[in-house]
């Protein structure tokens, strides 16, 4: 059981919940609330435990919690599907996964990425690491396979690339630094002794504009689709969709970049896809 992030993540969600969506009045007494969400005593109520114990749970002094008790706090929050698993994992009630040998990247996703045209395409694990990526990635962001291994990482490449591999247009919502983040925690939660993931949190806390931000809100939502925004030093800009599809049976995930046929990025991807030398097969270190 990790306390102090439970309780980070409790505070969190209570905090970030409006109270209809709990069913309960904009106001107390007749004045506005002086605080954001939900008070500690509304959601111990709503949950049928003690205001004593939540609050105990929220400041990281409570004994473990049992799995109807983390049921019906879930419930009182109002959490997601994720949410109630990350929760559960918190609690000590779900099996935390040890680091272990680096993942195979499967045969068909290899030819998959070859196989995508006009498509930019990466394979991460749940380090960031990037593990696979086809040649129109390569042209597009970098050089993958001229970096050492440490480096083809998307939060380092962030850090160092800026908004080359992570910015979003003026209109996006939801961005780069709020899906790295809510992955991150995610996966710690699953691996709480992963030492490497915990130094990479850091390290991009201090390093990665908005991370830091996005950290402290505890989300672990998952976005499977963003919009990216592309500086490429002889195209100019491009505005992508980034879609990110779950390899099923492993922690990979691949993260396609591409554009709605007839847009200008869908052009300059085509193009620079045929400038391309000759197909080259997805990469692997």
């Amino acid at each position: 059981m990790d306390k102090r992030e439970l309780g980070g993540f409790l505070r969190a969600r209570r905090e970030a919940l409006r109270p209809a969506d709990a069913g309960l009045p904009a106001r107390s007494g007749g004045r506005a609330r002086r605080t954001p969400g939900l008070r500690r005593e509304e959601v111990a109520d709503l949950a049928g435990v003690s205001v004593s114990y939540y609050e105990r749970l929220e400041q990281a002094r409570a004994p473990r919690p049992s799995p109807q008790v983390i049921d019906a706090i879930g419930r009182a929050l109002s959490l997601s599907g994720a949410e109630r698993a990350h929760l559960s994992r918190l609690a000590g009630h779900a099996p935390s996964a040890r680091p272990g040998p680096a993942e195979q990247v499967p045969p068909g996703v290899l030819t998959l990425l070859d196989r995508l045209g006009p498509v930019a395409a990466y394979v991460c694990d749940d380090r960031h690491d990037i593990v696979a990526w086809n040649g129109l990635a390569a042209a597009l962001v970098t050089d993958f396979g001229a970096l050492p291994p440490a480096e083809r990482n998307v939060l380092r490449l962030a850090a160092r690339l800026g908004g080359t591999v992570c910015s979003a247009p003026p209109e996006a919502t939801g961005g780069f630094e709020a899906q790295a983040a809510a992955q991150s925690r995610e996966a710690l939660s699953r691996r709480p002794h992963d030492s490497a993931l915990r130094r990479l949190v850091g390290e991009s806390a201090e390093r990665v504009p908005g991370f830091a931000a996005e950290w402290r809100r505890h989300d672990v939502r998952p976005r499977t689709t963003l919009r990216k925004r592309v500086d490429h030093a002889e195209l100019g800009v491009l505005d992508l969709d980034s879609q990110t599809l779950a390899v099923p049976g492993s922690d990979l995930r691949v993260v396609m970049l591409s554009a709605e046929p007839g847009t200008p990025a869908h052009e300059k991807l085509t193009r620079l896809q045929l400038r391309l030398m000759a197909p080259e097969p997805a990469s692997r270190p």
